[in-house]
């Protein structure tokens, strides 16, 4: 499902209930996380709706590198010959995705959380725990990243060791990824919040980085999943902090 120009020029694009996004600058484009293996597809299709080709794609950013959003990386280095950054303390996951560290096992919120079986249902049939690991990444600690669209590094650990968030200041927007989620994939609850404990490194430390998000001040919050926030970044942190830990 493409949804265009959720932010100016930052298209979102959903598959099996997680997103991705195209940023537009001048006609390059970065991609922005990569979903699922399946969502080659979907970018095939977004770029043709949009009136864009794969030869306009000149990166992609990572704003983690767990295995619902790898997705397509490795087939778009491979195939298009474009740099895919990813911060340094996740380089390694981006090799071995499954391997991560999390707070507790998948299989309690599976066998516990039935609402969510969709969700984990939809990630199967679209092959989200079978990524193609990354051969070859960039590096990025801190600063503007010097890719289409220009984001501002944004570091929030705790869902990842290297997770960041990539705050874009001319467009009033910050790309979250899974620092804040508006739909945790392991419980179906709604809302902004950090992700359950079955794929957070550390569940303190997550909620300690929203901070880092807060500070953007950014109008609209594009997370790893669920729904655009349009209250303001802010509003969506004391959300995040109220929900707590799952």
């Amino acid at each position: 499902m493409l949804q265009k120009n959720v932010a100016p020029g930052v298209h979102r694009i959903e598959d099996a209930y997680t997103n991705w996004y195209i940023v537009e600058e001048d006609g390059r484009l970065t991609v922005v996380d990569t979903g699922v293996p399946t969502s080659w597809n979907s970018l095939i299709e977004a770029l043709k709706s949009l009136g864009r080709r794969l030869s306009d794609i000149e990166a992609v950013v990572l704003t983690h590198a767990h295995f619902d959003h790898l997705g397509f990386a490795e087939r778009a280095r491979a195939t298009l010959g474009v740099p895919v950054w990813v911060h340094e303390n996740d380089a390694p996951l981006a090799w071995r995705p499954l391997q991560y560290t999390r707070e507790r096992s998948r299989s309690y919120y599976f066998a516990t959380q039935f609402q969510a079986a969709p969700i984990v249902a939809s990630l199967v049939r679209n092959r989200a725990f079978w990524p193609r690991p990354v051969k070859e990444v960039r590096r990025y600690t801190d600063g503007t990243l010097p890719v289409p669209g220009s984001p501002r590094i944004v570091y929030t650990p705790g869902h990842t060791i290297g997770h960041c968030a990539l705050h874009l200041p001319g467009r009033d927007t910050v790309i979250a990824g899974d620092a804040i989620v508006t739909l945790d994939p392991y419980t179906a609850k709604s809302g902004p919040r950090i992700v359950a404990r079955a794929a957070t490194a550390d569940s303190r430390r997550a909620l300690d980085s929203l901070d880092a998000l807060a500070e953007t001040g950014a109008r609209t919050v594009l997370t790893g999943h669920g729904e655009p926030w349009t209250g303001g970044v802010e509003k969506a942190v004391e959300e995040a902090r109220l929900a707590g830990v799952s």
